[in-house]
């Protein structure tokens, strides 16, 4: 500690004691200089004070300034404080986000590695996995699923499996979400919660069993789904669950992923299996749903040459762009888009499994839209169906 400016400190204890109410920066101005002298007092409120200013500055550069000082200011908290990681991870995440917003990737990968050295592996994943990595990626996820307990945290498991996946472990991948289709049974076993979770990855579970040949299993996959959408639209829910939607949006752009560029350090893609809301990197996101524009331009004259194929995959990747970019609950502007694909599929002839594949995109669909029988419907047609469900 340099010398001390002991009236600094003075005026700086007046004001913060005084009655009259501080704007933030006269705040922040106090707690810098007392944190000088009173660190394990001043410093966490000098973080949150700076967290909190960035969080309203609308100048990016000014923003990032904040974020750094008060990542500083975590770092001087170090271990010296009960969780003294926990201010250090708010900073640095918010100043991650900062980073990707201004399209400063490889400073926002550099924080995020600093995160993983505090012990936050998460978005260190996500970068790996938009950028190609998937391999590294699936180790980092597999360590936070582990040291969450037995089954994991459910989200993890989700994008474990997906980056096992796009690794090409495919073996691995069916095992990281069978765990999760199992925790799903047993939770819904022993007290009927979210019984409405199960369909859905079950079916996502029946894709990546047939695409591992495994037909059979994937069938029973499909029959169990079917059995629990029956239920549910018989009976209803047991229970209100609002989850239905998150795991939706989550698992819809991830069956999309094989049609899709293969992500690169140079071209990123979304990590596909993460929440897009909260946990895919601003430019990445911004990036993939500005393609929407060109794929807009391909659908048009796919549709003037009458290549109706391709116009289903492009119109497949467009609807998985418009849910993401509603990211809600709005069943009516986003209904007419399935039920396009389903009609796309159904005029090309001699192809049951792009049927099966539209209306299983439409079932899981209703199934978050709360339409069981609707949602029964369909898959029950795109499980008789020759190929089933992809």
């Amino acid at each position: 500690m340099g010398n001390i400016d002991h009236d600094a400190v003075l005026r700086a204890r007046v004001l913060l004691l005084g009655s009259g109410r501080l704007g933030p920066w006269e705040e922040i101005g106090a707690y810098r200089v007392l944190a000088e002298v009173s660190p394990r007092a001043y410093l966490p409120k000098l973080v949150d004070a700076l967290l909190a200013q960035a969080g309203h500055t609308r100048d990016p550069e000014r923003a990032l300034a904040l974020f750094e000082e008060a990542a500083d200011g975590a770092r001087r908290l170090g271990a010296g404080l009960p969780d003294g990681n926990g201010p250090l991870l708010c900073a640095l995440d918010a100043r991650r986000r900062a980073l990707f917003a201004a399209g400063r990737r490889s400073e926002g990968r550099a924080v995020c590695e600093e995160l993983a050295e505090a012990g936050s592996y998460v978005r260190l994943a996500v970068v790996l996995a938009e950028e190609g990595r998937h391999a590294e990626a699936a180790a980092l996820y597999g360590r936070h699923a582990e040291q969450a307990g037995k089954d994991g945290a459910e989200g993890t498991l989700v994008e474990w499996a997906a980056e096992l996946d796009a690794a090409g472990r495919r073996e691995q991948a069916l095992r990281v979400f069978g765990r999760l289709v199992d925790a799903e049974r047993r939770r819904a076993a022993r007290d009927g919660d979210r019984p409405a979770a199960l369909p859905g990855f079950l079916v996502h579970q029946a894709g990546m069993l047939r695409a591992a040949g495994a037909r059979a299993a994937a069938a029973a996959a499909v029959q169990e789904a079917l059995g629990v959408l029956g239920r549910l639209a018989r009976d209803g829910e047991p229970a209100t669950w609002d989850g239905r939607w998150a795991h939706w949006i989550r698992l819809f752009p991830l069956s999309v992923r094989s049609d899709e560029p293969a992500a690169t350090p140079e071209a990123p893609q979304p990590p596909f299996g993460s929440c897009p809301l909260l946990d895919w990197s601003p430019d990445t996101r911004g990036a993939w749903l500005a393609g929407a524009a060109a794929l807009e331009e391909r659908a048009a004259a796919l549709r003037a040459s009458g290549e109706l194929l391709e116009l289903l995959t492009v119109q497949r990747r467009l609807t998985a762009r418009r849910a993401v970019r509603r990211n809600s609950g709005d069943v009516e502007s986003l209904l007419p888009e399935f039920d396009s694909g389903v009609a796309l599929a159904r005029r090309l002839p001699g192809a049951p499994s792009a049927v099966a594949r539209a209306l299983t995109d439409r079932a899981m669909f209703l199934l978050a839209a709360r339409r069981y029988a609707q949602a029964h419907r369909d898959l029950a047609e795109a499980g008789a169906l020759s190929d089933g469900p992809v």
